[in-house]
């Protein structure tokens, strides 16, 4: 339930001061832009907001959102976003990184993250390549995708990470594009009023390492997926799909993890509980 005598913010309140470093033409700029549109129209107090990153292109965002954030390590920003609604449940937690410090490195806790099940968001911004680093294969990059680092391809399958959060028990999982800003700020909104683990995966174009996917935009079907809660007709859509459909694929009530609140101890009280 929003609150309506919270002061009235625009999307321009919730951008800091600190001007985007990526390269011209970066579908993150779109995505900020998007997050910050669905933080005005869930009139979100900024002092409510919690976002939390890894190390990437995309991982920069805490530094241009006027809230509360934090800028983790590589592969452990859904570790630290867990900890930071263990503690603080009453605050809204957005988990933001790439394909390769959410899908590599931090395979396993995207993995346990969406097993918990607890209240958060995580918005991955796909542009299948590591961006940061000068255009190595992700784990989402195709397996005859031919650069300076793999001249002949990975030959590896990618990973289908809105498969893996389906099969691991997330219950809201999307893909948005960075090219449909009004669809894209919908599902963030959805994402974030939905109660549980919510996965939005967004096709980010890297203009720099892979100008090959400018042609995103021609191809990308603009949220033509329709919802589902039945775990197998989700299952029959995301194994479907090439990858190009957008829109929510699985969204279901489940158990939601809420760890007992340790409000108020200190580490003596801790401290104590182990004393033999």
């Amino acid at each position: 339930m929003r609150d309506m005598t919270q002061e009235t913010l625009t999307a321009k309140d919730y951008l800091s001061d600190i001007r985007p470093i990526w390269c011209p033409g970066c579908g993150h700029f779109f995505i900020l832009r998007a997050l910050a549109q669905a933080f005005a129209w869930l009139k979100l107090p900024k002092e409510q907001i919690g976002l939390i990153s890894g190390i990437g292109c995309s991982s920069r965002i805490p530094a241009y959102i006027n809230a509360y954030g934090f800028h983790g390590v590589h592969g452990r920003a859904l570790a630290l976003g867990t900890g930071l609604k263990a503690v603080r449940p009453d605050m809204h937690v957005i988990v933001a990184g790439g394909d390769g410090d959410g899908y590599s490195i931090g395979g396993n806790h995207f993995i346990h993250a969406c097993r918990r099940n607890m209240d958060m968001t995580y918005i991955v911004m796909d542009n299948e390549v590591y961006g940061m680093t000068k255009g190595q294969p992700s784990p989402t990059t195709e397996p005859d995708w031919e650069s300076k680092f793999a001249p002949h391809g990975t030959g590896i399958r990618t990973f289908n990470p809105l498969g893996v959060a389906l099969a691991s028990g997330a219950s809201f999982i999307a893909r948005g594009f960075a090219g449909d800003p009004n669809g894209l700020t919908k599902l963030i909104v959805e994402a974030i009023e939905h109660k549980g683990f919510s996965l939005v995966e967004i096709k980010s174009p890297c203009v720099t390492f892979r100008p090959e996917e400018k042609e995103w935009s021609k191809t990308m079907r603009k949220m033509n997926v329709v919802p589902t809660d039945d775990v197998v007709e989700a299952a029959r859509k995301i194994h479907s799909s090439d990858g190009l459909d957008t829109g929510i694929f699985y969204q279901a009530t489940l158990p939601v993890f809420e760890p007992h609140s340790t409000k108020g101890k200190t580490v003596l009280d801790f401290e104590k509980e182990f004393e033999v």
